[in-house]
């Protein structure tokens, strides 16, 4: 018994070296045709500012372990591009770095549809060459439903998103034939993913700052063991 105890505790030891990270962290950001020039700078500007706020920061660092991010850009089913490599965030350099790499960026494509299950596909893919990290999250953003290729429920049956949540940032009141109602509606049966998952609704791309510091910061907070997990739902 002593001997099956001690080669238990050396498992848990080398697992726990081999751990770098408490959580992968990947930002998607929607530039399919809906989204104009105005708004993907937002979106961007946004999602930079939220990054940097004393709340995500607090947040980031809150842990004894630290969090990778990384980040892409999505439209069309062969319209992917990273934006952001993996990054260890160890310190507040480190944050500042990753929040101005994502404001630099510049879109790769204004005219491709949305193609959301090949987005979450590629998403899952960049897993990966990740950190080796506790627990894996897809951040989604998007202004609109899938309508090119098969959608998320088709990727959510792949063996690769077994162990990646995925959580939704609604951009709402953006697209003229969208309706918040339907929106929110798609996004919660078809792209909120495993224990846990929620969204967070931004109404239009002038509130998108606001919305991503919220989801990040609940994103980023430390889980405490034991705790009961959330359903999937909505934030504000």
């Amino acid at each position: 018994m002593f001997r099956l105890l001690t080669v238990m505790a050396l498992m848990i030891a080398n697992a726990a070296q081999a751990t770098e990270c408490r959580l992968a962290l990947l930002l998607a950001l929607d530039i399919s045709s809906s989204v104009d020039e105005t708004e993907d700078a937002l979106q961007r500007g946004g999602m930079a500012a939220a990054l940097s706020s004393a709340q995500v920061e607090a947040a980031l660092f809150a842990g004894d372990m630290p969090v990778a991010l990384a980040a892409f850009e999505w439209s069309g089913r062969y319209n992917q591009e990273i934006i952001l490599e993996w990054s260890l965030i160890k310190t507040r350099a480190d944050v500042r770095r990753a929040a101005q790499v994502i404001a630099d960026s510049r879109r790769s494509y204004n005219e491709f549809p949305t193609a959301m299950g090949e987005a979450l596909a590629f998403g899952s893919a960049m897993f990966s060459r990740a950190p080796r990290c506790l627990t894996q999250t897809i951040d989604m953003a998007g202004d609109g439903e899938n309508n090119e290729g098969a959608g998320p429920v088709a990727a959510y049956a792949t063996p690769a998103f077994d162990n990646i949540t995925v959580n939704g940032l609604v951009v709402a009141n953006a697209a003229d034939f969208q309706t918040e109602e339907r929106l929110t509606q798609f996004f919660t049966e078809e792209v909120l993913h495993g224990t846990g998952a929620f969204m967070i609704v931004a109404d239009g791309f002038e509130d998108y700052e606001r919305a991503m510091r919220i989801k990040l910061e609940r994103e980023l907070s430390v889980m405490v063991i034991g705790a009961t997990p959330h359903k999937p739902g909505v934030g504000g």
